[in-house]
């Protein structure tokens, strides 16, 4: 007998990359309380840079344009080659965030975040 090892509402049945948007969008959720102009920004999960260079982003940041709102993309792939486990993934992905959302707003990450760099 065949099927699903687990029903679809059980975290086992999710997808690394419905996993990664989670571990995102809590770091969203953790940053909008204190930072509500970031419910203007699009939080985007990209498999990997548009154009690979020498250096592999992790994460990148979009001003506002007229016709739509700033942008702050993640990468997955990136991010999870250089992590072991779901507790690393989550503590840079916040980083990554964190970071991105300073460039956008023209500060610096501890003044987003207090606790940039602690954990």
């Amino acid at each position: 007998m065949r099927g699903p090892v687990a029903p679809p509402q059980v975290p086992l049945a999710a997808s690394r990359s419905e996993t990664f948007r989670d571990l995102v969008q809590d770091s969203v959720e953790r940053l909008e309380r204190h930072w509500p102009q970031l419910a203007d920004v699009d939080f985007l999960v990209l498999d990997v840079p548009a154009s690979p260079d020498d250096s592999v982003p992790l994460g990148s940041a979009e001003p506002a344009a007229k016709d739509r709102p700033a942008r702050i993309m993640i990468y997955r792939r990136p991010v999870e080659i250089r992590t072991k486990n779901r507790d690393e993934r989550a503590l840079l992905v916040h980083e990554v965030v964190v970071e991105q959302v300073a460039e956008l707003l023209g500060l610096s990450p501890e003044s987003v975040d207090p606790r940039y760099g602690q954990d």
